[in-house]
């Protein structure tokens, strides 16, 4: 897949929501939505760094982005349908979700791990996706085609000693996007999907894996194609895959 296979506004008058958004893969695709004239929601904690990427799109001169600041830790259900209210009065529809926020907290042996940070991880890793979904969907349903989109990751499809939480909380991605397909399959106008990125130059890949050489990983930016087709009209009628995409040093 390759970005000369996007026209440049592949994502024109489209309105797409992006957790996470003020870093790594969220922070990237933003920028990349807005170039193909979609309306991004900018959705993070942080106000300082939500008004530095709303400024970034806004340099490029694409359509005006919205910058909601919500800590996903906290949120409840009123929250959530706040959120969504939200959009629907400043924006007047929704076309799609990508789910990039996570939390990672340590890779450690099960024997360390506590209560709260497996609460922690499960909390953003999956309740949350599952809820801000939920709390879009009657938006998500009205638009004429839409796309969900959760960002996995690799030890979520196949478990490795230490990741206990984390690869935990990421494999409940994998069930609830099964579920949500196989529930929504009377919405033809909306589907859902796993993206599982593997090893790329990301915040947390670092973070995780710090002597590992950045030559060895994929850049985000390659990723951008599979992003623009899941997100876009060229996906339409595909829902509930497990997407792997075919990046890195061995590939390019």
């Amino acid at each position: 897949m390759k970005l000369d296979d996007f026209s440049s506004d592949c994502l024109a008058e489209r309105v797409i929501l992006i957790s996470g958004a003020t870093q790594g893969i969220g922070r990237q695709m933003a920028l990349e939505f807005s170039r193909r004239g979609a309306t991004v929601v900018l959705l993070a904690r942080g106000v300082k760094r939500l008004e530095s990427v709303y400024d970034e799109v806004v340099a490029q001169g694409g359509p005006e982005p919205a910058a909601i600041p919500l800590d996903l830790l906290k949120a409840g259900d009123n929250e959530f349908n706040s959120l969504a209210y939200q959009i629907k009065q400043t924006l007047g529809r929704l076309d799609g979700i990508v789910h990039c926020a996570s939390h990672f907290y340590a890779l450690s042996p099960l024997v360390n791990q506590g209560i709260d940070e497996w609460m922690e991880q499960y909390r953003i890793n999956t309740v949350a996706p599952f809820a801000l979904t939920r709390a879009c969907l009657p938006l998500l349903t009205a638009s004429p085609d839409a796309s969900v989109l959760f960002v996995g990751e690799t030890h979520g499809l196949k478990a490795g000693p230490f990741w206990g939480a984390f690869g935990a909380s990421k494999a409940g991605l994998t069930y609830l996007t099964q579920v949500a397909a196989n529930e929504w399959d009377n919405w033809p106008n909306l589907r859902v999907n796993l993206l599982v990125p593997g090893a790329v130059n990301s915040p947390l890949r670092m973070r995780t894996h710090p002597g590992e050489d950045r030559s060895e990983r994929a850049e985000i930016a390659e990723l951008v194609p599979y992003f623009l087709y899941w997100m876009s009209a060229a996906s339409r009628g595909r829902t509930g895959e497990i997407i792997k995409p075919e990046i890195g040093p061995g590939r390019r």
